[in-house]
């Protein structure tokens, strides 16, 4: 029953979080300057459209029609997921969107993978480690990806493998063979914060009474940290690590055009350039969704898990 109090809970508010992003970012084409009607018509090759042509086009876009109703009209398609023509290519925004997502998902699940087991490695490290030098080397790698972009990250790897030792390709196809260096890339930002909040987490519960008790009864710190210390943390980092998923689905633009790979990054980077407003309208609400959908399932998880948080009606 609590579960499924949260759950009505948040659903309703990601809802309203939802419908209030949705009415700002609506708001990018009537505040934006030309008619949308001459800009999908020029990228479908004709240069100059007549009056006939635009006032059409205007009419099956609900472009003529008052403000509140173009933002109604607007917001059905995207719920159906028609999110209107590109200006520069003239072709669907939801099909171009769903021919790209494959590629960011593939590349944002190898990405997550190495995140989680470098914060694991460095988090338990410190932790076990704790004021001797590999907890300060453990401490130095996450500080120092934090530190440095990951775009610098990003050619960095393409100097020192693609060009010094003819290993990989700096243009991608988005294979899974290829995803490593882009997905290294976004890994190491992420893995900075896990691992230091995880270490925090460990050593807070080796301080605890139930960690001295198994130590009394002959458990060795190692053992500790991994039966007992990783699952007791597993709380603390779930908003962590939902912010982070968030992120690598819907913010990898720069590691993408980096390593020109066909996903949803490029694809915005470019529109952004050319003022393509339906796709990064799209894009937006996809990265905005993923956010709400995360953070939600974070909430309904961390209550499943500890029973300790109460819910009220």
């Amino acid at each position: 029953m609590r579960v499924l109090v949260l759950v009505r809970r948040r659903a309703s508010e990601a809802l309203i979080t939802l419908l209030g992003a949705s009415v700002l970012i609506w708001c990018l084409l009537p505040l934006a300057p030309g008619d949308p009607a001459r800009m999908i018509l020029v990228a479908q090759g004709i240069p100059e459209p007549n009056p006939a042509q635009l006032a059409e086009l205007s009419e099956r876009l609900h472009l003529d029609s008052p403000l509140f109703s173009q933002y109604l009209h607007w917001l059905w398609n995207c719920l159906r997921g028609d999110f209107g023509y590109s200006f520069a290519s003239g072709r669907s925004v939801g099909n171009e969107f769903l021919s790209r997502l494959p590629a960011s998902l593939r590349l944002a699940l190898v990405a997550l993978v190495i995140a989680v087991v470098l914060a694991v490695v460095l988090g338990v490290v410190g932790a076990y480690c704790r004021g001797r030098w590999p907890d300060y080397a453990a401490q130095g790698f996450a500080l120092l990806s934090a530190s440095i972009p990951g775009f610098v990250v990003a050619l960095l790897l393409i100097q020192v493998f693609v060009i010094g030792l003819g290993y990989g390709k700096a243009v991608l196809d988005g294979q899974w063979s290829q995803t490593w260096m882009p997905a290294l890339c976004l890994a190491l930002g992420l893995s900075d914060a896990w691992s230091r909040l995880l270490r925090a987490n460990l050593i807070e519960f080796m301080d605890t009474p139930a960690a001295h008790v198994l130590r009394a009864r002959g458990a060795r710190p190692w053992r500790i940290l991994w039966r007992n210390g990783l699952p007791n943390s597993t709380v603390p980092l779930l908003h962590a690590f939902a912010v982070g998923v968030a992120m690598l689905i819907g913010g990898a633009t720069v590691i993408e055009t980096v390593f020109t790979w066909p996903g949803l990054g490029s694809f915005v980077v470019d529109a952004v350039r050319t003022r393509d407003l339906p796709v990064v309208q799209a894009f937006t609400i996809f990265a905005t969704l993923t956010y709400v959908i995360v953070s939600v399932l974070a909430d309904v998880m961390t209550t499943v898990i500890d029973k300790r948080i109460a819910v009220n009606v």
